[in-house]
C-alpha cells in the first residue's frame, strides 16, 4: 500500500500543484457543503491545520479555490473549488487509471478488502470515517428527498453523495 501511496503521489506533481495540493483540490471536490473547512481538509488529509490552511492560501492565491464565509458566522471560512480547480483535476491518476484494468470482480473484492482496512485503521487512531451521507445513521431518505438528523437540515441529492466531516456510519441490522 505505500508503493501505491507513493506511486499516486509521484503522479500528482501536475503543473504547478503539489501533491498535498492536488489532494486538498480532490478533497474540496468531494466533500459536501458542511465539511469544507481548513480545519476538515486537515483531519482528511491526516495533517496540521497550519499546514492545511498554507496550502489552501496557495490554492487561492493560484485561482484554484475561493473563499467562501459563513453566513451565520462571518469568521468561519471554507472552500469550494473554481472552474481552474475543477479543471485541473479532470485528467485520472496513475492509480485510477490502473483500476480501468481490473474486472468488475476485481474491484469489489479490492474495495471490500480496502474498506474494511481504513474502519479498522480508523478504529486504531479514533479518526473520523468521512463516508458519503448517505450511508450514514442520520441520513434519512424519503419520498425522494433527503434529510441530516443530526444536522437538522434537508440534503441535497449532490449532498447525499459527498463526504461528510459528520459522518457515522449506520448499523446494519
Amino acid at each position: 500500500m505505500n508503493r501505491l501511496a507513493r506511486l499516486d503521489n509521484a503522479s500528482s506533481w501536475s503543473g504547478d500543484l503539489n501533491p498535498v495540493q492536488r489532494s486538498a483540490l480532490e478533497y474540496l471536490r468531494d466533500a459536501n457543503r458542511f465539511s469544507r473547512s481548513p480545519s476538515h481538509v486537515a483531519e482528511f488529509l491526516g495533517t496540521t491545520r497550519g499546514t492545511m490552511s498554507q496550502t489552501l492560501k496557495a490554492l487561492l492565491r493560484k485561482g484554484f479555490v475561493q473563499e467562501v464565509r459563513s453566513e451565520s458566522d462571518k469568521r468561519s471560512i471554507s472552500y469550494a473549488l473554481t472552474r481552474a480547480g475543477s479543471a485541473v483535476l479532470a485528467e485520472d491518476g496513475v492509480i485510477a487509471v490502473a483500476l480501468t484494468n481490473l474486472t468488475d470482480q476485481e474491484v469489489v473484492e479490492l474495495e471490500s478488502g480496502l474498506r474494511q482496512t481504513l474502519r479498522q485503521a480508523l478504529k486504531l487512531n479514533g479518526g473520523k470515517s468521512f463516508g458519503q451521507c448517505k450511508t450514514c445513521r442520520y441520513h434519512e431518505a424519503a419520498k425522494g428527498a433527503a434529510f441530516c438528523q443530526l444536522l437538522s437540515v434537508p440534503l441535497s441529492a449532490e449532498d447525499s453523495e459527498k463526504i461528510c466531516i459528520e459522518h457515522e456510519e449506520a448499523v446494519v441490522a
